[in-house]
């Protein structure tokens, strides 16, 4: 994509993404574990389940990436599975002995449908939806509603505000301090809204070091998968740009072969414990001849840099520089970001 088109056309997705911040203080203000939930926690808490099935679809199965790990470092048997595959190959998980937390923002997709006519009931069904009257809301056992509001296309407020509710989710199964969770999630309204402060500026900048990329790819570990997976769909959603999400690991393992001066890679620096790693990444794609932007904290002004803020954030954090390069890329091409050609809003067909 050529820079000399370059103009930001202030569209309605656009607009979904600069009102984030309130979304995300709608949601706090009245997020808080359901008393269904609260009755079986014991019991999930005591292995009483066989396995916790998390689901959902597109940008709702990236989502659940972080609950993933944490329910696994915890030590639950926590799995992933995309509502597709798991209605239509793994049906027998839809029993008694499973304890199932489904995503969907509209609370009505196809693959939702089936799997609460499918369920019967059956496995206790956790629902995070931000639509209170859905299928999803009416056919779970408890539900976690998030207030973000209409949305016009591209996930965005509704994916940061499920982010939220399925950390909240995460540290009740786990038994953290409430407080703690709590005054934690409280920070992720003023921290998106620090970030985005500086919006025009994060897509001119973007913008000037992504042109004529033809390769693409999202990198990370751990729970910076969901921004990576959330990344590669966006930027196929919004302005048609093919991109591939992967593990900074899984892109050595070939991918790395392809890397030349039309290869861009956002690199994710991700948790303490693999960012050197990552940064290795990121300086052999550079070496390469290949052009990277690294995603991490750091308290200096950039449309890469993310506010500091509590490590449980970071999941939220790491999703804005992507939408910037969403806007980045459609200002390159002189193009509106986020408006549907093909696809709706709601996917209601398998």
């Amino acid at each position: 994509m050529a820079t000399s088109t370059y103009r930001i056309i202030e569209g309605r997705y656009l607009r979904d993404i600069l009102d984030q911040p309130r979304a995300l203080a709608a949601t706090f203000d009245q997020l808080k574990v359901p008393n269904e939930l609260r009755s079986v926690g014991r019991n999930v808490r005591q292995g009483r389940f066989k396995r916790i099935v998390l689901t959902g679809m597109g940008a709702s199965f990236h989502g659940l990436r972080p609950l993933f790990f944490r329910l696994n470092a915890y030590g639950y048997t926590a799995v992933a599975v995309e509502t597709s595959e798991l209605v239509h190959s793994l049906p027998n998980w839809l029993e008694p002995e499973s304890f199932v937390v489904a995503v969907s923002q509209s609370g009505e997709s196809a693959e939702i449908v089936r799997l609460i006519e499918q369920n019967h009931g059956q496995a206790f069904l956790v629902g995070v939806t931000n639509a209170a009257e859905s299928s999803l809301a009416r056919g779970a056992h408890a539900t976690l509603l998030t207030v973000a509001g209409e949305e016009f296309s591209v996930s965005c407020k509704t994916y940061v505000t499920a982010l939220m509710s399925l950390h909240l989710l995460g540290e009740f199964l786990c038994g953290a301090a409430e407080d703690q969770t709590r005054a934690d999630l409280a920070l992720a309204s003023p921290s998106v809204a620090k970030y985005l402060e500086a919006w025009r500026r994060h897509i001119a900048d973007i913008a000037a070091s992504v042109g004529n990329v033809r390769d693409l790819f999202f990198l990370g570990r751990g729970e910076s998968m969901a921004a990576c997976g959330s990344g590669a769909l966006i930027m196929k959603e919004s302005v048609r740009m093919p991109a591939e999400a992967l593990s900074g690991a899984a892109f050595r393992h070939g991918p790395l072969e392809i890397v030349n001066g039309e290869t861009f890679a956002a690199i994710f620096a991700g948790a303490n414990s693999t960012r050197t790693l990552q940064a290795r990444l990121a300086e052999d794609i550079r070496h390469a001849g290949g052009r990277t932007g690294w995603i991490a904290e750091d308290p200096a002004p950039g449309a890469w840099n993310l506010p500091p803020a509590p490590a449980a954030l970071r999941p939220i954090l790491e999703i804005l520089p992507v939408q910037m390069m969403t806007q980045a890329f459609a200002a390159n091409a002189g193009i509106e970001a986020g408006r549907f050609g093909r696809i709706g809003k709601v996917t209601t067909t398998e």
